[in-house]
Formats: structure tokens, C-alpha cells, sequence
């Protein structure tokens, strides 16, 4: 198949089992609560209306072009980093450095990965930025907190704009015999992550029964986390023949990203404990905030991109 007729296969899978996925949700909410609230099934079919828009989304920027995939996540970006910024103690003095922070180095970084010049957009934030910033702080003249204040900011930055751009940049790697069918990887990453998040809050609520650290997250629990990373390699696994990997190479591969995929979202829960809050924001119905969804793949995401780069890329 041709890169076309083989999205349309696997987003028609996609949006198939959102149907199937949708049926369930309706049925079950007509047979145990149709006229009142049920916190479970109207969760989950809020999550699943959100879905339908993402996955949406998604589709139509790949059929757009790369221009389109690289508008999406620098949008994406740009939310996650307000969110961020939203939650986090700011004084006048890093006003600077969150100017430069939304309006050049975002834009920046995701122009570089649009003109393929990997030397620069791989070291542009851990390097230019993270020196260019705390300078600009500096010049602010307002040292209360100082080091805190700094390392938000560069922290925010790297989450939500240096790791989420390594989703789009997979569209500048040149595997032989791959060519034109970065888009394809991303769908991969895309969805094998955001299955385990999926998976994990299906097997969490089946038979979740040992919390694992409810001091950073309440609602997970080892049952979730070991059924949902089995459960999302095992679909990496059945989506090997997208990617320019062997099933067993996809099934390692989609295990190192769901495995660095939760630990994003652990992390990033750990963040929202400390401020206090228990999403990021309210976006997104059922999910919480953008950087609620997108947390898994921050973490995954670069390092997903340098296996391809360094196995696959001669």
C-alpha cells in the first residue's frame, strides 16, 4: 500500500473501534443511568467525545501536509506552555524571559524542524535557550527565588516545546526505503502511547487494587500500569507493518515509549501535586488540559525519535 491508501486503513481502524468504543458508552449509560449522573460512564464518555476531536485533528493535519503536522504540535506547544506558565510563581523579572520563551524560541524551534536543520533545532532550547533565558532573568534585576524561577521556566520549556517538537521532526528523518512516510511514524507514536494511557485506565479500573504511589498519583495502580504497557507494546506490536520495523523491533520499541510515556505523566503529576491542582486545565472535556493528554508523549516522544535516528538513519 501506498502511503495514503495505508492511513486510511489505520485511521478507519481508529475510528471504527471509537464507534465500537462510542455504542458501549451510549448503551451503557442507557442502561444504568439514563436520567442521572454516573461518574464512571460519563467520564469515560466524555473521554471518548474528545477523542473523536483528536484523533480528528490529527488525521486532518497529516492529510494537510508537514506544514500542517508542524502548525498542530507548535499550537500544541503554545497551549501546553501557557498551561504550564498558568500554574507556575512568576515575577516581573521573567516577564523577558517568557517573552522569548513563547514568541522566539517556539517559533524558532519549530522553523527549524520545517527546514530540516537538525544541528540547530536538536541544541537550539538545551543550549542557546536555557543560557539566553536566565541571562534575560537576570537583566530583570529582581533576584528573589531566582534559581526557582528560572528553572520553571526553562523546565516549562522543555516539556512542552523542546520534547513535544520531536513528534513533527520525525518527518525530517530519511530511513531508506521509508521515504515520504514520516507521517506513518508518527501515527505509531501517536497512538501506542495514548493507548497505554488508555489501556492503563481500563485495567486500573478492572482490577486495579495496589495503588503505586498515591502521594504522586491517586488513580494509578501497578495492575493499570503492567496490563496497560503489555497492552500497548502488544498493539505497537500488531502496527510494525506502518513502520520500517520488524514485529519484534516494534514490540521493544513501543515498550521503551509506553514505559517513558508513563513516567511523563508521573512526573508531570508530581509537578501538579505540588501546585496544588489536579489537571492542568480544562480544555479538553474528560481529559483535563492539553498538557494533560500530551504528557506521556513529552517524554516519549525525543526519545523515540533518536531510536529511529540512530538505528534506522544511516
Amino acid at each position: 500500500m501506498n502511503l495514503s491508501e495505508t492511513l486510511v486503513a489505520v485511521f478507519g481502524g481508529v475510528f471504527a473501534v471509537l464507534a465500537a468504543a462510542s455504542l458501549v458508552g451510549a448503551v451503557l449509560k442507557f442502561r444504568l443511568a439514563p436520567a442521572t449522573p454516573h461518574a464512571v460512564i460519563d467520564n469515560l464518555n466524555a473521554r471518548l467525545k474528545a477523542w473523536w476531536v483528536m484523533i480528528g485533528l490529527i488525521a486532518l493535519a497529516i492529510w494537510a501536509g508537514d506544514g500542517g503536522v508542524i502548525g498542530l504540535f507548535a499550537f500544541i506547544s503554545f497551549q501546553c506552555l501557557r498551561e504550564f506558565v498558568s500554574l507556575t510563581h512568576t515575577r516581573r523579572g521573567d516577564h523577558r524571559a517568557l517573552l522569548w520563551s513563547f514568541f522566539v524560541l517556539l517559533p524558532l524551534q519549530y522553523y527549524l524542524i520545517a527546514i530540516g536543520w537538525y544541528g540547530l533545532f536538536s541544541i537550539l532550547i538545551p543550549v542557546y535557550g536555557f543560557l539566553l533565558l536566565p541571562i534575560s532573568a537576570a537583566l530583570g534585576s529582581d533576584t528573589t527565588r531566582f534559581l526557582e524561577r528560572a528553572a520553571k521556566v526553562q523546565w516549562g520549556l522543555m516539556i512542552c516545546v523542546y520534547c513535544l517538537s520531536h513528534v513533527p521532526a520525525l518527518l525530517t528523518l530519511q530511513i531508506p526505503g521509508y521515504e515520504g512516510k514520516g507521517a506513518l511514524l508518527i501515527v505509531f507514536l501517536v497512538l501506542v502511547v495514548q493507548s497505554s494511557d488508555v489501556f492503563q485506565y481500563v485495567w486500573g479500573k478492572l482490577c486495579g487494587r495496589h495503588k503505586l504511589n498515591p502521594a504522586v498519583s491517586p488513580s494509578k495502580t501497578v495492575e493499570g500500569l503492567l496490563g496497560g504497557v503489555a497492552s500497548s507494546t502488544a498493539v505497537g506490536a500488531a502496527m510494525w507493518w506502518i513502520t520500517p520495523f520488524s514485529p519484534l523491533q516494534a514490540a521493544a520499541v513501543a515498550l521503551v515509549v509506553n514505559v517513558l510515556g508513563f513516567f511523563g505523566g508521573f512526573v508531570l503529576s508530581a509537578i501538579k501535586r505540588d501546585r496544588g491542582v489536579k489537571d492542568w486545565g480544562s480544555l479538553i472535556e474528560g481529559h483535563g488540559g492539553m498538557l494533560d493528554r500530551v504528557d506521556s508523549i513529552s517524554f516519549s516522544a525525543p526519545v523515540f525519535f533518536h531510536i529511529v535516528r540512530y538505528w534506522w538513519v544511516p
